[in-house]
Protein backbone atom coordinates (compact mmCIF):
# COMPACT_ATOMS: atom_id res chain seq x y z
CA UNK A 1 0.00 0.00 0.00
CA UNK A 2 3.04 2.42 0.75
CA UNK A 3 4.33 1.96 -2.85
CA UNK A 4 1.22 2.61 -3.71
CA UNK A 5 0.64 5.82 -2.25
CA UNK A 6 4.39 6.69 -2.96
CA UNK A 7 3.99 6.25 -6.67
CA UNK A 8 0.90 7.96 -6.75
CA UNK A 9 2.54 11.22 -5.51
CA UNK A 10 5.41 10.92 -8.22
CA UNK A 11 3.61 10.62 -10.88
CA UNK A 12 1.12 13.19 -10.32
CA UNK A 13 3.85 15.28 -9.22
CA UNK A 14 5.37 14.98 -12.63
CA UNK A 15 2.23 15.03 -14.45
CA UNK A 16 1.95 18.11 -13.27
CA UNK A 17 4.98 19.58 -13.43
CA UNK A 18 5.00 19.10 -17.06
CA UNK A 19 1.54 20.36 -17.44
CA UNK A 20 2.25 23.49 -15.77
CA UNK A 21 5.05 24.18 -18.51
CA UNK A 22 1.99 24.31 -20.76
CA UNK A 23 -0.07 26.37 -18.51
CA UNK A 24 -2.54 23.88 -17.88
CA UNK A 25 -4.49 23.46 -14.52
CA UNK A 26 -3.45 20.54 -12.39
CA UNK A 27 -7.21 18.89 -12.00
CA UNK A 28 -6.05 17.30 -15.30
CA UNK A 29 -2.66 16.15 -14.06
CA UNK A 30 -4.57 14.10 -10.93
CA UNK A 31 -7.30 12.84 -13.46
CA UNK A 32 -4.66 11.24 -15.57
CA UNK A 33 -2.69 10.04 -12.74
CA UNK A 34 -5.87 8.28 -11.29
CA UNK A 35 -6.31 6.86 -14.95
CA UNK A 36 -2.35 5.41 -14.51
CA UNK A 37 -2.11 4.34 -11.26
CA UNK A 38 -5.30 2.02 -11.73
CA UNK A 39 -4.02 0.33 -14.78
CA UNK A 40 -0.49 -0.22 -13.12
CA UNK A 41 -1.74 -1.22 -10.19
CA UNK A 42 -4.58 -2.86 -11.12
CA UNK A 43 -7.50 -0.41 -8.87
CA UNK A 44 -10.13 0.10 -11.04
CA UNK A 45 -12.51 -1.64 -8.24
CA UNK A 46 -10.73 0.21 -5.56
CA UNK A 47 -12.74 3.47 -6.87
CA UNK A 48 -15.66 1.49 -5.26
CA UNK A 49 -14.36 1.06 -2.11
CA UNK A 50 -16.17 3.26 0.98
CA UNK A 51 -13.75 4.59 2.77
CA UNK A 52 -11.34 6.21 -0.34
CA UNK A 53 -14.70 7.62 -1.76
CA UNK A 54 -15.41 9.28 1.89
CA UNK A 55 -12.05 10.84 1.85
CA UNK A 56 -11.80 11.90 -1.39
CA UNK A 57 -15.63 13.56 -0.86
CA UNK A 58 -14.14 15.56 2.00
CA UNK A 59 -11.85 17.60 -0.89
CA UNK A 60 -15.05 18.49 -2.46
CA UNK A 61 -16.62 19.58 1.77
CA UNK A 62 -13.81 21.57 1.82
CA UNK A 63 -14.04 23.39 -1.51
CA UNK A 64 -17.21 24.35 -0.18
CA UNK A 65 -17.25 25.63 3.30
CA UNK A 66 -14.19 27.86 1.84
CA UNK A 67 -17.16 29.14 -0.71
CA UNK A 68 -19.48 29.43 1.99
CA UNK A 69 -16.56 32.05 4.23
CA UNK A 70 -17.15 34.14 0.88
CA UNK A 71 -20.53 33.97 0.91
CA UNK A 72 -22.10 35.66 3.53
CA UNK A 73 -26.29 35.15 4.61
CA UNK A 74 -26.95 38.25 3.07
CA UNK A 75 -24.85 37.55 0.00
CA UNK A 76 -27.27 34.59 -0.64
CA UNK A 77 -30.50 36.79 0.01
CA UNK A 78 -28.85 38.97 -2.79
CA UNK A 79 -28.63 35.67 -5.15
CA UNK A 80 -31.75 34.40 -4.61
CA UNK A 81 -33.11 34.63 -8.29
CA UNK A 82 -29.64 32.43 -9.24
CA UNK A 83 -30.31 29.86 -6.63
CA UNK A 84 -33.84 29.39 -6.69
CA UNK A 85 -35.03 30.43 -9.75
CA UNK A 86 -32.54 30.19 -12.71
CA UNK A 87 -31.00 26.86 -10.98
CA UNK A 88 -34.10 25.49 -10.30
CA UNK A 89 -35.14 25.90 -13.89
CA UNK A 90 -32.20 24.88 -15.23
CA UNK A 91 -32.48 21.35 -14.01
CA UNK A 92 -36.12 20.71 -14.17
CA UNK A 93 -35.50 21.56 -18.01
CA UNK A 94 -32.30 19.99 -18.48
CA UNK A 95 -34.12 16.75 -16.58
CA UNK A 96 -37.34 17.02 -18.72
CA UNK A 97 -34.77 17.00 -22.18
CA UNK A 98 -32.83 14.01 -21.24
CA UNK A 99 -35.98 12.31 -19.78
CA UNK A 100 -37.50 12.89 -23.55
CA UNK A 101 -34.65 11.71 -25.33
CA UNK A 102 -34.49 8.60 -22.59
CA UNK A 103 -37.56 7.48 -23.18
CA UNK A 104 -39.13 8.55 -26.67
CA UNK A 105 -35.41 8.07 -28.98
CA UNK A 106 -33.74 5.17 -26.38
CA UNK A 107 -36.19 3.33 -25.76
CA UNK A 108 -35.55 3.45 -21.59
CA UNK A 109 -38.46 2.85 -19.08
CA UNK A 110 -39.77 5.61 -17.51
CA UNK A 111 -38.04 5.19 -14.11
CA UNK A 112 -34.71 4.56 -15.47
CA UNK A 113 -35.46 7.82 -18.01
CA UNK A 114 -35.72 9.74 -14.87
CA UNK A 115 -32.85 8.91 -12.75
CA UNK A 116 -30.64 9.73 -16.03
CA UNK A 117 -32.01 13.35 -16.80
CA UNK A 118 -31.49 14.49 -13.02
CA UNK A 119 -28.16 12.70 -12.75
CA UNK A 120 -27.10 14.79 -15.93
CA UNK A 121 -28.83 17.70 -15.16
CA UNK A 122 -26.13 18.64 -12.83
CA UNK A 123 -22.52 19.60 -13.23
CA UNK A 124 -18.80 19.67 -11.40
CA UNK A 125 -19.30 21.70 -8.47
CA UNK A 126 -15.47 20.46 -7.50
CA UNK A 127 -13.87 21.47 -10.93
CA UNK A 128 -15.52 24.90 -11.37
CA UNK A 129 -15.62 26.19 -8.54
CA UNK A 130 -11.85 25.10 -7.62
CA UNK A 131 -10.87 26.70 -10.73
CA UNK A 132 -13.00 30.19 -10.17
CA UNK A 133 -11.43 30.63 -6.57
CA UNK A 134 -8.42 30.13 -7.90
CA UNK A 135 -8.52 32.83 -10.43
CA UNK A 136 -11.11 34.96 -8.65
CA UNK A 137 -13.78 34.63 -11.03
CA UNK A 138 -15.99 33.46 -8.49
CA UNK A 139 -16.24 37.19 -7.77
CA UNK A 140 -17.59 38.38 -11.37
CA UNK A 141 -21.61 38.62 -12.59
CA UNK A 142 -21.11 35.19 -14.39
CA UNK A 143 -18.93 33.76 -11.71
CA UNK A 144 -22.22 34.19 -9.02
CA UNK A 145 -24.60 33.03 -11.74
CA UNK A 146 -22.48 29.30 -12.12
CA UNK A 147 -22.54 29.80 -8.31
CA UNK A 148 -25.58 30.29 -7.93
CA UNK A 149 -26.97 27.13 -10.01
CA UNK A 150 -23.75 24.81 -8.39
CA UNK A 151 -25.89 25.58 -5.09
CA UNK A 152 -29.12 24.71 -6.22
CA UNK A 153 -27.53 21.51 -7.97
CA UNK A 154 -26.12 20.54 -4.86
CA UNK A 155 -29.74 20.69 -2.62
CA UNK A 156 -31.31 18.70 -5.89
CA UNK A 157 -29.25 16.03 -4.81
CA UNK A 158 -31.16 15.21 -1.72
CA UNK A 159 -34.69 15.23 -3.66
CA UNK A 160 -32.99 13.08 -6.37
CA UNK A 161 -31.86 10.93 -3.47
CA UNK A 162 -34.97 10.60 -2.27
CA UNK A 163 -36.73 9.38 -5.84
CA UNK A 164 -34.51 6.74 -6.17
CA UNK A 165 -35.55 5.47 -2.99
CA UNK A 166 -39.15 6.00 -3.88
CA UNK A 167 -38.46 3.98 -7.30
CA UNK A 168 -36.75 1.03 -5.22
CA UNK A 169 -40.28 0.62 -2.46
CA UNK A 170 -43.60 -0.96 -3.02
CA UNK A 171 -45.63 0.75 -0.27
CA UNK A 172 -46.75 3.94 -1.26
CA UNK A 173 -47.68 5.54 2.21
CA UNK A 174 -43.93 5.38 2.88
CA UNK A 175 -43.84 7.88 0.18
CA UNK A 176 -45.45 10.98 1.87
CA UNK A 177 -43.55 10.40 4.94
CA UNK A 178 -39.97 10.24 3.44
CA UNK A 179 -41.30 13.35 1.85
CA UNK A 180 -42.65 15.23 5.25
CA UNK A 181 -39.44 13.68 6.89
CA UNK A 182 -36.90 15.01 4.57
CA UNK A 183 -38.14 18.44 5.03
CA UNK A 184 -38.79 18.35 8.80
CA UNK A 185 -35.07 17.26 9.05
CA UNK A 186 -34.05 20.19 6.73
CA UNK A 187 -35.90 22.83 8.89
CA UNK A 188 -34.23 21.07 12.23
CA UNK A 189 -30.72 20.90 10.10
CA UNK A 190 -31.54 24.75 9.38
CA UNK A 191 -32.19 25.74 12.96
CA UNK A 192 -29.47 24.08 14.50
CA UNK A 193 -26.82 25.30 11.88
CA UNK A 194 -28.00 28.93 12.51
CA UNK A 195 -28.07 28.96 16.26
CA UNK A 196 -25.06 27.30 16.64
CA UNK A 197 -23.80 30.18 14.21
CA UNK A 198 -25.51 33.08 15.94
CA UNK A 199 -24.66 31.98 19.67
CA UNK A 200 -22.26 29.69 20.06
CA UNK A 201 -19.66 30.28 17.19
CA UNK A 202 -17.96 33.21 17.84
CA UNK A 203 -17.30 32.76 21.34
CA UNK A 204 -16.23 29.09 20.70
CA UNK A 205 -13.34 30.24 18.38
CA UNK A 206 -12.66 33.62 20.87
CA UNK A 207 -12.07 31.04 23.76
CA UNK A 208 -9.98 29.06 21.11
CA UNK A 209 -8.04 31.98 19.97
CA UNK A 210 -6.98 33.30 23.51
CA UNK A 211 -4.86 29.88 24.54
CA UNK A 212 -2.60 31.09 21.63
CA UNK A 213 -2.39 27.90 20.26
CA UNK A 214 -2.05 27.69 16.23
CA UNK A 215 -2.80 23.45 16.77
CA UNK A 216 -5.86 24.06 18.75
CA UNK A 217 -7.22 26.51 16.09
CA UNK A 218 -6.65 24.44 13.33
CA UNK A 219 -8.82 21.68 15.12
CA UNK A 220 -11.31 23.71 15.75
CA UNK A 221 -11.44 24.79 12.41
CA UNK A 222 -11.49 21.01 10.84
CA UNK A 223 -14.16 20.01 13.44
CA UNK A 224 -16.36 23.18 12.48
CA UNK A 225 -16.16 21.77 8.89
CA UNK A 226 -16.03 18.26 9.24
CA UNK A 227 -18.57 18.72 12.02
CA UNK A 228 -20.90 20.52 10.00
CA UNK A 229 -20.80 18.45 6.60
CA UNK A 230 -21.69 15.13 9.11
CA UNK A 231 -24.64 16.94 10.85
CA UNK A 232 -26.39 17.49 7.44
CA UNK A 233 -25.09 13.89 6.79
CA UNK A 234 -27.28 12.71 9.70
CA UNK A 235 -30.35 14.36 8.77
CA UNK A 236 -30.01 12.88 4.83
CA UNK A 237 -28.17 15.59 3.30
CA UNK A 238 -24.84 16.07 1.40
CA UNK A 239 -21.80 16.42 3.30
CA UNK A 240 -21.33 19.48 1.06
CA UNK A 241 -24.23 21.32 2.04
CA UNK A 242 -23.62 21.59 5.81
CA UNK A 243 -20.33 22.82 4.61
CA UNK A 244 -20.90 25.27 2.74
CA UNK A 245 -23.81 26.88 5.30
CA UNK A 246 -21.27 26.37 8.01
CA UNK A 247 -19.10 28.18 5.81
CA UNK A 248 -21.03 31.13 5.73
CA UNK A 249 -21.82 31.14 9.42
CA UNK A 250 -18.02 31.56 9.97
CA UNK A 251 -17.71 34.33 7.24
CA UNK A 252 -20.26 36.64 9.80
CA UNK A 253 -17.41 36.34 12.10
CA UNK A 254 -13.88 38.24 12.53
CA UNK A 255 -12.19 34.46 12.32
CA UNK A 256 -13.25 34.54 8.31
CA UNK A 257 -9.66 34.91 6.87
CA UNK A 258 -7.37 32.95 9.23
CA UNK A 259 -10.11 29.81 9.41
CA UNK A 260 -9.53 30.02 5.38
CA UNK A 261 -5.96 29.90 5.63
CA UNK A 262 -5.61 27.41 7.75
CA UNK A 263 -8.32 24.76 6.05
CA UNK A 264 -7.20 25.48 2.40
CA UNK A 265 -4.11 23.06 2.64
CA UNK A 266 -6.45 20.34 3.43
CA UNK A 267 -8.68 21.02 0.85
CA UNK A 268 -5.56 21.04 -1.94
CA UNK A 269 -4.78 17.60 -0.61
CA UNK A 270 -8.31 15.84 -0.89
CA UNK A 271 -9.22 17.49 -4.16
CA UNK A 272 -6.64 16.29 -5.45
CA UNK A 273 -7.46 12.63 -4.15
CA UNK A 274 -10.98 13.67 -5.45
CA UNK A 275 -9.77 13.54 -8.68
CA UNK A 276 -7.41 11.03 -8.37
CA UNK A 277 -10.39 8.78 -8.00
CA UNK A 278 -12.40 10.23 -10.86
CA UNK A 279 -9.22 8.88 -13.54
CA UNK A 280 -9.81 5.70 -11.61
CA UNK A 281 -13.41 5.13 -13.31
CA UNK A 282 -11.75 5.46 -17.12
CA UNK A 283 -12.16 1.82 -18.69
CA UNK A 284 -10.71 1.97 -21.99
CA UNK A 285 -12.36 -1.22 -22.63
CA UNK A 286 -15.71 0.37 -22.56
CA UNK A 287 -14.47 3.98 -24.91
CA UNK A 288 -13.00 0.66 -27.12
CA UNK A 289 -16.10 -1.06 -27.50
CA UNK A 290 -18.90 2.16 -27.64
CA UNK A 291 -16.53 4.90 -29.16
CA UNK A 292 -19.12 5.76 -31.81
CA UNK A 293 -22.05 5.84 -28.80
CA UNK A 294 -19.52 8.08 -26.54
CA UNK A 295 -18.82 10.02 -29.40
CA UNK A 296 -22.66 10.93 -30.31
CA UNK A 297 -23.44 11.43 -26.59
CA UNK A 298 -20.79 13.53 -25.59
CA UNK A 299 -21.17 16.62 -27.12
CA UNK A 300 -24.80 16.12 -27.33
CA UNK A 301 -25.61 16.25 -23.49
CA UNK A 302 -22.84 18.89 -24.12
CA UNK A 303 -25.23 20.81 -25.87
CA UNK A 304 -28.28 20.12 -24.58
CA UNK A 305 -26.90 21.94 -21.12
CA UNK A 306 -25.25 25.17 -22.91
CA UNK A 307 -28.25 26.08 -24.73
CA UNK A 308 -30.72 25.52 -21.99
CA UNK A 309 -28.54 27.72 -19.69
CA UNK A 310 -27.54 30.25 -21.99
CA UNK A 311 -31.21 30.81 -22.74
CA UNK A 312 -32.18 31.18 -19.43
CA UNK A 313 -29.54 33.08 -17.73
CA UNK A 314 -29.92 35.49 -21.50
CA UNK A 315 -33.13 36.44 -19.98
CA UNK A 316 -31.68 38.32 -17.29
CA UNK A 317 -28.70 39.34 -18.29
CA UNK A 318 -26.52 40.36 -21.09
CA UNK A 319 -25.03 37.71 -23.92
CA UNK A 320 -21.00 37.74 -22.64
CA UNK A 321 -22.65 36.43 -19.13
CA UNK A 322 -25.13 34.02 -20.92
CA UNK A 323 -22.44 32.47 -22.73
CA UNK A 324 -19.61 32.48 -20.02
CA UNK A 325 -21.76 30.80 -17.48
CA UNK A 326 -23.39 28.41 -19.87
CA UNK A 327 -19.66 26.97 -20.87
CA UNK A 328 -18.82 27.07 -17.28
CA UNK A 329 -21.46 24.25 -16.46
CA UNK A 330 -21.58 21.91 -19.91
CA UNK A 331 -19.96 19.34 -18.46
CA UNK A 332 -21.41 16.46 -15.90
CA UNK A 333 -20.61 16.44 -12.59
CA UNK A 334 -19.35 14.31 -9.52
CA UNK A 335 -22.65 13.52 -8.06
CA UNK A 336 -24.11 12.11 -10.86
CA UNK A 337 -21.20 9.36 -10.79
CA UNK A 338 -22.45 8.44 -7.33
CA UNK A 339 -26.22 9.19 -8.35
CA UNK A 340 -25.68 6.80 -11.46
CA UNK A 341 -23.89 4.18 -9.79
CA UNK A 342 -26.38 3.62 -6.89
CA UNK A 343 -29.23 3.47 -9.58
CA UNK A 344 -26.88 0.72 -11.45
CA UNK A 345 -26.99 -0.99 -7.35
CA UNK A 346 -30.59 -1.06 -7.31
CA UNK A 347 -31.46 -1.97 -10.68
CA UNK A 348 -32.67 0.80 -11.67
CA UNK A 349 -29.79 1.13 -14.72
CA UNK A 350 -28.76 -1.28 -17.05
CA UNK A 351 -24.87 -2.03 -16.53
CA UNK A 352 -23.61 -0.98 -20.06
CA UNK A 353 -25.38 2.28 -20.14
CA UNK A 354 -24.12 3.15 -16.41
CA UNK A 355 -20.37 2.16 -17.95
CA UNK A 356 -21.14 4.41 -21.11
CA UNK A 357 -22.30 7.10 -19.05
CA UNK A 358 -19.59 7.13 -16.45
CA UNK A 359 -17.06 7.34 -19.01
CA UNK A 360 -18.96 9.99 -20.70
CA UNK A 361 -19.12 12.02 -17.80
CA UNK A 362 -15.33 11.77 -16.73
CA UNK A 363 -14.43 12.70 -20.42
CA UNK A 364 -16.47 16.18 -19.73
CA UNK A 365 -14.76 16.28 -16.71
CA UNK A 366 -11.37 16.59 -18.18
CA UNK A 367 -12.45 18.99 -21.01
CA UNK A 368 -13.68 21.69 -18.25
CA UNK A 369 -10.38 22.86 -16.96
CA UNK A 370 -9.53 23.48 -20.55
CA UNK A 371 -12.54 25.05 -21.16
CA UNK A 372 -12.45 27.32 -18.23
CA UNK A 373 -9.26 28.61 -19.09
CA UNK A 374 -10.06 29.40 -22.38
CA UNK A 375 -13.54 31.15 -21.36
CA UNK A 376 -12.60 35.18 -21.83
CA UNK A 377 -10.91 34.28 -25.40
CA UNK A 378 -14.46 32.16 -26.59
CA UNK A 379 -16.26 35.13 -25.18
CA UNK A 380 -14.28 37.59 -26.72
CA UNK A 381 -14.28 35.65 -30.20
CA UNK A 382 -17.56 33.98 -30.54
CA UNK A 383 -20.00 35.97 -28.76
CA UNK A 384 -20.34 39.64 -30.51
CA UNK A 385 -21.93 42.95 -27.96
CA UNK A 386 -25.12 43.17 -27.51
CA UNK A 387 -26.65 46.17 -30.18
CA UNK A 388 -25.42 49.58 -29.34
CA UNK A 389 -28.20 51.15 -27.25
CA UNK A 390 -29.09 54.58 -28.47
CA UNK A 391 -31.77 56.55 -26.48
CA UNK A 392 -30.31 58.12 -22.85
CA UNK A 393 -26.46 57.46 -24.41
CA UNK A 394 -24.34 60.14 -23.35
CA UNK A 395 -23.76 62.95 -26.31
CA UNK A 396 -20.43 64.38 -26.79
CA UNK A 397 -19.98 68.10 -28.44
CA UNK A 398 -17.64 67.76 -31.57
CA UNK A 399 -15.65 70.43 -29.51
CA UNK A 400 -15.12 68.81 -26.68
CA UNK A 401 -11.57 68.48 -25.63
CA UNK A 402 -8.79 68.13 -22.63
CA UNK A 403 -11.49 65.61 -20.93
CA UNK A 404 -10.84 62.07 -19.65
CA UNK A 405 -12.06 58.96 -21.32
CA UNK A 406 -12.36 56.26 -18.93
CA UNK A 407 -12.79 52.86 -20.30
CA UNK A 408 -15.12 50.89 -18.11
CA UNK A 409 -17.30 51.40 -15.03
CA UNK A 410 -16.60 48.56 -12.84
CA UNK A 411 -15.51 49.27 -9.46
CA UNK A 412 -12.48 50.39 -10.37
CA UNK A 413 -13.87 52.51 -12.94
CA UNK A 414 -16.38 54.20 -10.45
CA UNK A 415 -13.33 54.95 -8.13
CA UNK A 416 -11.28 56.69 -10.58
CA UNK A 417 -14.58 58.65 -11.71
CA UNK A 418 -14.95 59.86 -7.87
CA UNK A 419 -11.05 61.20 -8.21
CA UNK A 420 -11.76 62.67 -11.07
CA UNK A 421 -14.76 64.40 -10.14
CA UNK A 422 -12.60 65.74 -7.11
CA UNK A 423 -10.72 66.98 -9.44
CA UNK A 424 -13.29 69.07 -10.97
CA UNK A 425 -12.05 67.02 -13.78
CA UNK A 426 -14.53 66.51 -17.31
CA UNK A 427 -14.83 63.33 -18.17
CA UNK A 428 -16.65 60.67 -19.95
CA UNK A 429 -17.12 56.75 -19.74
CA UNK A 430 -17.71 54.04 -21.42
CA UNK A 431 -19.24 50.78 -20.61
CA UNK A 432 -20.71 47.82 -22.06
CA UNK A 433 -21.90 45.49 -19.39
CA UNK A 434 -25.75 46.37 -19.39
CA UNK A 435 -25.44 46.42 -15.42
CA UNK A 436 -22.85 48.82 -14.75
CA UNK A 437 -24.16 51.09 -17.57
CA UNK A 438 -27.65 51.17 -16.27
CA UNK A 439 -26.06 52.03 -12.57
CA UNK A 440 -23.97 54.72 -14.42
CA UNK A 441 -27.48 56.22 -15.79
CA UNK A 442 -28.72 56.43 -12.29
CA UNK A 443 -26.20 58.22 -10.94
CA UNK A 444 -26.35 60.41 -14.00
CA UNK A 445 -22.96 59.89 -15.35
CA UNK A 446 -21.85 60.86 -18.81
CA UNK A 447 -21.97 57.39 -19.63
CA UNK A 448 -21.70 55.96 -23.32
CA UNK A 449 -22.92 52.46 -24.05
CA UNK A 450 -20.81 50.07 -26.30
CA UNK A 451 -17.87 47.89 -27.03
CA UNK A 452 -14.14 49.87 -26.22
CA UNK A 453 -12.27 47.86 -28.38
CA UNK A 454 -14.70 49.27 -31.43
CA UNK A 455 -13.26 52.39 -33.14
CA UNK A 456 -16.43 54.14 -33.62
CA UNK A 457 -17.03 53.78 -30.16
CA UNK A 458 -13.81 55.30 -29.16
CA UNK A 459 -14.18 58.42 -31.81
CA UNK A 460 -17.57 59.02 -30.46
CA UNK A 461 -16.25 60.20 -27.19
CA UNK A 462 -13.71 62.36 -29.48
CA UNK A 463 -10.94 60.35 -27.97
CA UNK A 464 -7.94 61.89 -30.04
CA UNK A 465 -8.78 65.44 -28.18
CA UNK A 466 -8.80 63.84 -24.40
CA UNK A 467 -6.15 64.61 -22.43
CA UNK A 468 -6.16 61.05 -21.06
CA UNK A 469 -7.10 57.50 -21.20
CA UNK A 470 -7.43 55.49 -18.52
CA UNK A 471 -8.65 51.76 -18.92
CA UNK A 472 -10.22 50.30 -15.82
CA UNK A 473 -10.59 46.75 -17.21
CA UNK A 474 -9.15 43.70 -15.45
CA UNK A 475 -9.45 40.93 -17.90
CA UNK A 476 -6.44 40.48 -20.11
CA UNK A 477 -7.74 39.66 -23.49
CA UNK A 478 -10.48 42.74 -23.37
CA UNK A 479 -7.35 44.78 -22.56
CA UNK A 480 -5.34 43.67 -24.83
CA UNK A 481 -8.16 44.03 -27.63
CA UNK A 482 -8.64 47.57 -26.11
CA UNK A 483 -4.90 48.99 -25.84
CA UNK A 484 -4.52 47.94 -29.26
CA UNK A 485 -7.88 49.97 -30.89
CA UNK A 486 -6.69 52.95 -28.66
CA UNK A 487 -3.18 52.47 -30.17
CA UNK A 488 -4.04 52.74 -33.98
CA UNK A 489 -6.45 56.08 -32.89
CA UNK A 490 -3.91 57.78 -30.30
CA UNK A 491 -0.57 55.75 -30.32
CA UNK A 492 -1.47 55.28 -26.96
CA UNK A 493 0.20 57.97 -25.93
CA UNK A 494 -2.26 59.44 -23.04
CA UNK A 495 -2.66 55.92 -22.22
CA UNK A 496 -2.79 54.67 -18.63
CA UNK A 497 -3.15 50.82 -17.82
CA UNK A 498 -3.06 49.01 -14.62
CA UNK A 499 -1.90 45.23 -14.52
CA UNK A 500 -2.09 42.81 -11.78
CA UNK A 501 1.91 41.43 -12.17
CA UNK A 502 4.95 41.94 -14.72
CA UNK A 503 3.95 38.86 -16.60
CA UNK A 504 0.59 40.86 -17.77
CA UNK A 505 2.60 43.92 -18.75
CA UNK A 506 5.07 42.05 -20.86
CA UNK A 507 1.86 41.05 -23.28
CA UNK A 508 1.26 44.21 -23.80
CA UNK A 509 4.67 44.97 -25.73
CA UNK A 510 5.15 46.95 -28.84
CA UNK A 511 1.42 48.63 -28.28
CA UNK A 512 3.49 52.13 -27.44
CA UNK A 513 2.05 52.41 -23.91
CA UNK A 514 4.33 54.92 -21.80
CA UNK A 515 1.86 54.60 -18.17
CA UNK A 516 2.00 51.15 -17.43
CA UNK A 517 0.47 50.43 -13.46
CA UNK A 518 1.59 47.49 -12.27
CA UNK A 519 -1.01 46.77 -8.88
CA UNK A 520 2.10 44.39 -7.27
CA UNK A 521 4.93 47.41 -7.34
CA UNK A 522 2.90 50.13 -6.44
CA UNK A 523 1.56 48.39 -3.19
CA UNK A 524 4.63 47.42 -2.48
CA UNK A 525 5.86 51.12 -3.12
CA UNK A 526 2.87 52.05 -0.71
CA UNK A 527 4.15 49.63 2.14
CA UNK A 528 7.38 50.89 2.19
CA UNK A 529 6.65 54.21 2.21
CA UNK A 530 4.36 53.51 5.22
CA UNK A 531 7.41 51.74 6.75
CA UNK A 532 9.70 54.39 6.00
CA UNK A 533 6.44 56.79 7.93
CA UNK A 534 6.62 55.33 11.11
CA UNK A 535 10.33 55.19 11.33
CA UNK A 536 10.17 59.04 11.39
CA UNK A 537 7.85 59.76 13.55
Amino acid sequence: MLGIIVSTIFIALVINLILKRFQLPTIIGYIFTGTIIAYAFGLHSAVNNHDLKEIAEFGVVFLMFTIGLEFSIEHLKKMKREVFLTGSLQILVTTTFVFLISYFIIGLDIKSSMVIGAALSLSSTAIVLKTFNETKEITKPYGRRVLGILIMQDIAVIPILLMISFFTMNDDKSVAFMILETIGAAILLLALLFLCGKYLLEPFLNHVSNTKSDELFVASVLLLAIGSSYLAYYFGFSYSLGAFIAGMMISETKFKHQVEADLIPFRNILLGVFFITVGMQINFAVIRDYILVILVLLPLLMSIKYVIIYTLVKFEDDKRVAFKTALSLIQIGEFSLAILELARSQSLIDQTYSQILIVTIVISMILTPLILKNLSFAAQTLIKEDAIMVCNTHSIDKDTSNHVVVLGYGRFGQSIVEELKALGQNYVIIEHNIKFYQLGLERKEPIVFGNAAQRHILNSVNIKTASAVIVAVNNPESLHLICESVDSLTHNSKTIVTVTTEEEKELLEGLHLEHIVVETRQLAKSVVDEVMYCRIN
